[in-house]
């Protein structure tokens, strides 16, 4: 069996997220494939005694799971747009889950489509401390050069990652990443990677990690941005990364693709399917006949 490590990190207010992100990611193991899981978690969460995720054996025999509490680590951490310091727990991979010298880090607002043995296996880390994807373009540009001190298409998402732990515990990076975290970054832990990690990163596929700039691009069939044959796999199989908006929340960029796992999934609720349509409904039915003419002009637009 190939064993691939990964790591999740996230509280309470995700289990459905985490739920569907793990059954994409057990679906498309391939029948050597095998995923040691680890999660981690802050003190107050309940879901590790509850049995939630391992329902997922009744349905994938090729996995393990392992709950890692962090304790009080980033109790005080810096909170904005939403987001909670679970989101800083993968700063301290490297030294938590000591049992790997390379291991894969993943958000739970994601879905898989493919096997992850090959990148994760093809992708040689020498001395990188972490790999990932970066966009050409962005709307947060002039952040990244003023405070981060790169031009974007050097500053890597922090949702979907490839880490050197072995390197990182070497180099003491965890310490670094505490010390830097002290800051109230805006794009918190995600800045405090690329900060640290400057100069010590691997640039993966877009395949890798499919947020809106990505999706924008693929769209165009004239992009020169990826190769066609790195845009064509991307398409077909590429990590869905819901960086903004959240598909169970409301409508955003492969919203479809999200619903399609979740109704495939053993946490799928009818109920809160048809309750999620009909407000979606309700909120259209709500808007003014302009805003409704402007959303099909808009339509014809986009696929014209």
């Amino acid at each position: 069996m190939k064993i691939v490590p990964i790591v999740f990190c996230f509280d309470d207010n995700l289990l459905l997220a985490a739920g569907v992100c793990l059954s994409s990611l057990l679906r498309h193991a391939k029948d050597d494939t095998f995923y040691d899981i680890y999660i981690l978690h802050d003190r107050t969460c309940t879901f590790p005694e509850k049995g939630y995720f391992e329902q997922l054996h009744h349905v994938f025999p090729n996995f393990r799971l392992t709950y890692r509490n962090v304790g009080e680590e980033f109790d005080d951490a810096f909170e904005i747009r939403g987001i909670t310091k679970a989101t800083y727990y993968r700063l301290l991979i490297p030294t938590l889950i000591p049992e790997y010298d390379k291991i894969m880090y993943h958000d739970v607002d994601i879905i898989f489509r493919d096997d992850l043995s090959g990148i994760f296996f093809d992708t040689v880390m020498d001395d990188y401390y972490v790999a990932g994807v970066s966009t050409p373009y962005s709307d947060i540009s002039a952040y990244v050069r003023a405070y981060i001190g790169v031009e974007i298409n050097q500053y890597i998402a922090g949702g979907n990652l490839i880490i050197n732990s072995a390197k990182m515990r070497a180099d003491k990076l965890v310490d670094s990443f505490k010390e830097v975290a002290r800051r109230n970054w805006k794009y918190q832990d995600m800045d405090v990677i690329n900060v640290v990690c400057k100069g010590h990163i691997k640039y993966l596929p877009p395949s890798f990690c499919i947020v809106g700039t990505t999706s924008e691009i693929l769209s165009d069939h004239t992009q020169k941005y990826y190769s066609p044959e790195d845009a064509a796999y991307a398409l077909d199989y590429g990590i869905v990364h819901y960086n903004g908006a959240k598909p169970w929340n409301t409508w955003c960029y492969n919203f479809d693709i999200w619903w399609e796992y979740y109704r495939r999934s053993i946490y799928f609720d009818a109920k809160f399917y048809y309750d999620f349509y009909h407000q979606r409904q309700h909120d259209y039915d709500a808007l003014s006949l302009w805003k409704r003419i402007k959303l099909v002009l808009r339509y014809f637009k986009t696929h014209s």
